[in-house]
């Protein structure tokens, strides 16, 4: 269980006293550092809200009704103005294929303007947490010196929110309008990034991992589609079935993406969800996925060597 869970504040956002707000800071510099990461209140935040999303999407269409708050209103402003700036910024001419160097210059207009955009999402009692909350923003669209991306990038996004959540700029009530709206229109802006500037997948592990860039939406886009009348794992695989349902889970729209981006059989490019669709239930599908996240994403020294730790998500151990 999660102490202190930040669920709790939907009835009034936390006291103004509970955080010293910090510059995030790596504290995972080796790999015995690792156990560091497991035991601190940062990794069960974390993943509790992970899976408090997880089972709050279970069952639910992307295009089902939900409640917008002013927050996501603003979240999406955010995200619309970085997908402008991917308009405002077109790649170079430049002998290498990968890694367009445009991105750098992407980059530093996000690396200039976060503080900004991140007080202009908290309410005006949280504006000093801003500084804090920043840094996961930056960490999220990609590295710019390597100029890749991966799921350790994802994971600060998810961190972002999560740190949203903990000073009760997103409540409750928020749950599906994070993924459904936030988290798509995030994962929507990744793309266009990944394609515009030809990114490098960080860290990726060829046809044997499960996406050259993203997880989580795996994980919750298979929760949404648990015990489906018709849609079984198998289904994925079938083009047809990925075009007529895409819009309505977020899991077919991960592997829309990939058929787009991948040319060859599918058992080839995509072995490891190839497998995948020989699993007999979304929720068994779902259930192997949370696992295969913490063993190959959190419990991976090259992915968490990144991670940054704060007042919001901090390295203290868990309380008793």
């Amino acid at each position: 269980m999660i102490r202190n869970s930040w669920w709790r504040y939907d009835d009034k956002p936390p006291n103004p006293v509970s955080f010293s707000f910090m510059v995030p800071k790596k504290e995972i510099s080796m790999v015995p550092d690792m156990g560091k990461w497991k035991r601190s209140q940062a990794y069960a935040d974390y993943m509790g809200f992970i899976l408090t999303l997880n089972e709050g999407v279970k069952r639910k269409k992307l295009t089902c009704e939900y409640q917008v708050s002013e927050t996501v209103e603003k979240l999406l402003a955010m995200l619309a103005t970085l997908d402008r700036w991917i308009d405002e910024t077109p790649p170079i001419d430049q002998p290498s294929r990968f890694g367009n160097k445009a991105y750098r210059t992407w980059y530093a207009k996000l690396d200039q303007e976060a503080e900004a955009l991140v007080t202009a999402i908290l309410p005006s009692e949280r504006h000093d947490a801003a500084p804090e909350i920043a840094v996961y923003l930056k960490e999220a669209v990609g590295n710019s010196t390597r100029i890749d991306y991966g799921t350790g990038h994802e994971a600060a996004f998810a961190a972002f929110l999560c740190c949203l959540c903990k000073v009760g700029a997103l409540r409750m009530e928020d749950q599906l309008a994070i993924i459904f709206k936030v988290f798509d229109k995030y994962l929507q802006v990744m793309h266009k990034l990944q394609k515009t500037y030809r990114m490098e997948p960080a860290g990726s592990q060829g046809v044997w991992g499960l996406d050259d860039f993203q997880f989580l939406p795996f994980i919750w886009g298979s929760s949404q589609l648990i015990d489906h009348p018709t849609l079984e794992p198998r289904h994925f695989v079938e083009e047809k079935v990925v075009n007529e349902y895409h819009q309505d889970y977020m899991f077919l729209e991960c592997i829309k993406f990939i058929n787009e981006m991948k040319t060859g059989p599918f058992a080839e490019h995509s072995n490891q969800l190839w497998n995948i669709s020989a699993v007999p239930s979304w929720s068994k599908v779902n259930q192997g996925l949370i696992r295969m996240y913490k063993a190959e994403c959190l419990e991976k020294f090259p992915v968490i060597q990144h991670f940054k730790f704060g007042s919001l998500l901090s390295i203290q151990p868990v309380k008793p």
